[in-house]
């Protein structure tokens, strides 16, 4: 099975896997019923293509803002196939790249309630605007002011 590699062919760094979860599915339904060699012939597949993603879209991070250093974090951080192939990427980069400690890569949930309890203690907050927004990114916030 090949998956797509979701918008490494545009310049930039934004990424989205909606593309790729939907040819999951579609693979998915088209190889009913599955067996256990197609399921993780399949999962095999989905996560090469979202490491190679993350190895195209990291690469390009290093090299558009000239750093040397890469930090993972989050639940991807857990992956092992992940560490391994950015791991080899840095090192032909000459750069580096941290990961936590697998038992630390939970869901991103922790780092931005983190964020919110930075503003907060720094008095930063609007009690009478509360908005959901699913997609919201932390790089369209002022910086925190220290009180």
């Amino acid at each position: 099975f090949t998956f797509p590699r979701p918008m490494t062919n545009r310049p930039g760094l934004e990424f989205s896997f909606s593309g790729l979860k939907t040819a999951a599915l579609n693979i998915i339904h088209q190889n009913q019923p599955l067996s256990d060699q197609v399921m993780a012939e399949i999962a095999h597949a989905f996560q090469y293509a979202v490491a190679d993603t993350l190895r195209i879209k990291c690469a390009r991070a290093l090299e558009h803002t000239g750093y040397s250093s890469l930090v993972i974090a989050g639940g991807v951080g857990a992956n092992r196939y992940l560490r391994q192939v950015l791991q080899k990427m840095v090192a032909e980069k000459n750069a580096r790249v941290y990961f936590p400690a697998i038992e630390y890569c939970t869901d991103n949930g922790a780092m931005i309630a983190y964020a919110g309890a930075l503003r907060l203690q720094a008095s930063q907050r609007d009690e009478d605007v509360f908005d959901v927004l699913p997609r919201w990114s932390l790089e369209s916030l002022s910086a925190i002011q220290d009180s």
